[in-house]
């Protein structure tokens, strides 16, 4: 979706000379300047990783795969499993993020494979339902954790509960609106609380262990699931809980040192996650029966109500903050896809607008969250806000997400075969990409049985985008829809007078210095000055 070429010049405010002229700054200048900046380390890495795999899952899931798994061995394994098929995956994203140095994750590597249809399709998904119910699951369950503490015998007010939900999005949006730091350090902060949390739970749940109360554990299969169905909805359960593992991905061009950083950060990451998300669970296990995980909302919270007496409203606080900064990992990826998206031209060049000072998509993290029906996305997450039952979202999502990563390894098995000489400073056997292709493909094909309703409706939400694809990308600008062309345009209004959007210069791949030059422009250019300069 390309802007008109007038706003395709930079709107940067400029110095003046004596003689009140404004001066265009060097171009070679700008370029190096207007991109963001690579400030993402390792531990911001290791950070952001776990942050986003330990953010509400743990606390929510555990019920969903013990429901399907009907038994606490059987969970234990599936929690284990998904831990082997998240590491999977990690390590072939690690070839792909090495090999391909681009944002945007699957998105980036699925338009190097197969192409930008396919590619669309992806970014439409995420659009529509991936990236709105992981940030709708993880502020719902932020905003149940806050409360509980004051209705500790009740059910919490509905719409308090979705309100505390929608400024948690909004605050986490602000913050990384002014400073890709200040995201990074929110974080980091809250990280290290989340792992604290967990790490009081699973003590607890030792040292129950450690005094030989370890009766639910007795004939720890009794009971479990056979159905296939029923195995793979609880994969998914736990599988969401260890989404996030590709968080890194969506922010390569960010990171210092990517071929080093990027794999160095998930073999770190990784193995903590899976280390604790086992132990946590086993201490749940030890302290609460089946009804009671069952019949809980937040499992962690009645866990502390069971185990910590006067200090239990440690844990929902502290569950809190894990989902905060759960939430403030998914949004920094969310709005690199859409960033990413736009520099392709998949969505409103607006989007590919970065901030003059703070180096932030601004744009793209507003489009996030925004109630506007023109930047839907955030209208899409306060939406799934009103959605009561918090595994159908998770079932939703799942299909979707799953589907796409899968179809992103197994474009790292085609460019194996039609790009061989492509640099790949890690180079995996094939047989990583390949058995987790076709565990993704049980994952997709398994719910379309079990749960075929739920199912039909994620496939419909990416059907959905191939007339999006024709009429919004295939068709030139000019004969596109001139709703669309109105939208594509509208959005660009309010830029320029925030006095700090800019469109990074490396991406204007029809604006040279010459056309710079040309009256109509200077004539534009002095129409912008004006308005930036009152």
């Amino acid at each position: 979706m390309k802007m008109p070429a007038p706003w395709r010049i930079c709107c940067n405010k400029k110095s003046k000379s004596k003689t009140g002229k404004a001066e265009m700054d060097d171009m070679a200048d700008t370029s190096d300047k207007m991109q963001m900046k690579k400030e993402i380390t390792l531990l911001n890495g290791v950070s952001l990783i776990v942050g986003n795999m330990i953010g509400s899952g743990i606390f929510v899931s555990p019920r969903g795969v013990l429901m399907y798994s009907a038994s606490y061995g059987l969970s234990l394994i599936i929690w284990a499993l998904g831990g082997m098929f998240s590491l999977f995956g990690a390590l072939c994203y690690a070839e792909l993020g090495t090999s391909i140095v681009k944002s945007g994750a699957s998105y980036a590597y699925i338009l190097e494979a197969f192409g930008a249809f396919v590619a669309f399709i992806r970014l439409w998904s995420s659009l529509l339902i991936i990236e709105p119910t992981t940030q709708a699951v993880i502020a719902i369950t932020f905003a149940n954790y806050i409360v509980q503490p004051i209705f500790p015998h009740c059910e919490p007010p509905y719409d308090a509960v979705r309100l505390i939900a929608a400024a948690c999005i909004c605050s986490l949006t602000f913050i990384n609106c002014v400073n890709v730091k200040w995201g990074t350090r929110v974080q980091d902060v809250f990280t290290y609380a989340k792992v604290m949390a967990l790490i009081l739970v699973i003590a607890v749940g030792l040292y129950k262990i450690g005094k030989g109360e370890t009766e639910n554990l007795k004939a720890p299969f009794e009971g479990s699931a056979t159905d296939p169905g029923m195995i793979a909805l609880a994969l998914y359960s736990a599988l969401f809980s260890y989404s996030g593992w590709d968080t890194l991905n969506y922010v390569t061009e960010e990171m210092k040192n990517p071929e080093r950083n990027l794999p160095l950060s998930i073999a770190i990451s990784m193995p903590i996650v899976t280390i604790i998300y086992l132990m946590t669970n086993i201490a749940y296990y030890v302290v609460l029966d089946m009804s009671a995980l069952l019949t809980s909302d937040a499992v962690a919270v009645t866990f502390g109500s069971e185990t910590l007496s006067y200090a239990k409203w440690i844990i929902p606080i502290a569950v809190a903050m894990s989902c905060y900064s759960g939430l403030n990992s998914s949004i920094i990826a969310a709005s690199r896809l859409f960033y990413v998206g736009a520099r392709e031209g998949h969505l409103p060049d607006s989007l590919s607008l970065i901030h003059i000072k703070c180096f932030t998509p601004v744009p793209a993290l507003l489009f996030n969250v925004s109630e506007s029906l023109a930047q839907c996305l955030g209208l899409m997450t306060l939406l799934y806000l009103l959605v009561e039952d918090v595994f159908l979202l998770i079932n939703y999502y799942c299909f979707n997400y799953w589907l796409f990563v899968g179809l992103s390894i197994a474009g790292l098995i085609y460019l194996r075969y039609t790009q061989p000489r492509r640099p790949r400073p890690i180079k995996l056997n094939l047989f990583f990409p390949i058995i987790y292709c076709l565990c993704s493909l049980f994952l997709v094909i398994v719910p379309l049985y079990s749960d075929t309703i739920n199912s039909l409706i994620g496939i419909g939400i990416a059907l959905s985008g191939i007339p999006a694809y024709y009429l919004g990308v295939y068709l030139p600008f000019e004969k596109r829809p001139r709703c669309l062309q109105w939208l594509s345009e509208s959005l660009l209004h309010p830029l320029p007078a925030l006095h700090i959007i800019q469109m990074p210069i490396a991406q204007l791949d029809d604006c040279t210095h010459q056309q710079i030059q040309q009256p109509s422009m200077q004539l534009h250019q002095l129409e912008l000055r004006k308005s930036l300069n009152p």
